[in-house]
């Protein structure tokens, strides 16, 4: 349907509604005359009359209550969805869907939505732990949470995170069987708990640095696991030694359950960002929740 045609059937309808061409101008926000014209010229398009006009009233045609009868409802869809979306606008609503690893799913997102939640109670967040590189666009993903150097270079990135650092850690009852490695080469005779992540399509190196002095250490052990819970509870149990994210482990190195080596080559690197395909079309439930993922970190 030409934008034409569909102009003078949403003037018919406004005409045939109110009964009236001086309330239907005003609601159409047109003058008189100029809506008269539109419908005389929409009757000469189709062939009929729509409207019998008098001195005092206006009314269908068999024909126009016809047409009205079949048209109005469609308007009143579309009038119905443009409020919708002005609901929208105004109050903040729909599910907003995102990738991410199970670390920062747990300590930056779920921190961040027990507080964001409870203010939008019309927003859903999904949130699926996945290690891979998702493409987020070809999945239906509106974000993911990566690390900054994990980001394609045609995504906006935005950081969410404080830095993050690494430990090398293992159970006092390990070390009753295992001397304490004083080098990374060291952990070559050691059982290591070893991370299996489909982003490096094998198992996960160790990453160590120390004065600018970079080592990916590949280590050996009779354990492998692709989450960090799993992994935890082992080092717990003095099943080997493990390779975690610090936060994870502090209150244990506290209590003296895990014992830290290697604190010297685990300098901090920077944290996880938030990253989608484009700034335009946002909608204002994402707008908000990225706003209270960036000031987090403030």
């Amino acid at each position: 349907m030409s934008r034409e045609n569909f102009n003078d059937l949403a003037a018919f309808v406004a005409v045939a509604r109110e009964r009236s061409f001086t309330k239907a101008a005003a609601k159409l926000a047109v003058s008189q005359s100029a809506l008269s014209q539109t419908i005389r010229s929409l009757e000469t398009r189709l062939g009929v009359r729509l409207l019998t006009r008098t001195t005092r009233s206006i009314a269908p045609t068999a024909a126009g209550e016809r047409l009205l009868q079949s048209i109005a409802p469609r308007f009143e869809e579309i009038e119905s969805a443009l409020a919708t979306l002005n609901e929208l606008r105004d109050k903040p609503a729909g599910t907003i869907r995102i990738t991410a690893g199970e670390h920062p799913a747990l300590t930056v997102l779920q921190p961040a939505l027990a507080k964001f939640l409870p203010q939008y109670p019309d927003i859903k967040v999904e949130i699926i732990v996945d290690y891979g590189l998702t493409d987020i666009v070809a999945e239906g993903y509106d974000a993911g949470v990566r690390l900054g150097e994990q980001v394609a270079k045609d995504m906006i990135a935005v950081r969410i995170g404080p830095d993050i650092r690494m430990a090398v850690v293992g159970a006092p009852s390990y070390f009753e069987r295992y001397p304490v490695p004083e080098v990374p080469q060291d952990l070559t005779t050691h059982n290591c708990i070893n991370i299996r992540l489909p982003t490096y399509g094998g198992l996960f190196p160790w990453d160590l640095e120390q004065n600018g002095r970079e080592l990916n250490v590949r280590v050996e052990g009779q354990l492998i696991f692709n989450n960090i819970g799993l992994r935890l509870a082992s080092a717990l149990q003095g099943l080997g030694l493990a390779y975690m994210p610090e936060d994870q482990v502090l209150p244990y190195l506290a209590e003296g359950r895990l014992i830290r080596v290697l604190e010297d080559w685990c300098p901090p690197f920077p944290g996880y960002h938030l990253y989608y395909p484009s700034r335009r079309h946002s909608s204002p439930a994402f707008s908000l929740l990225l706003d209270a993922l960036r000031s987090q970190r403030l």
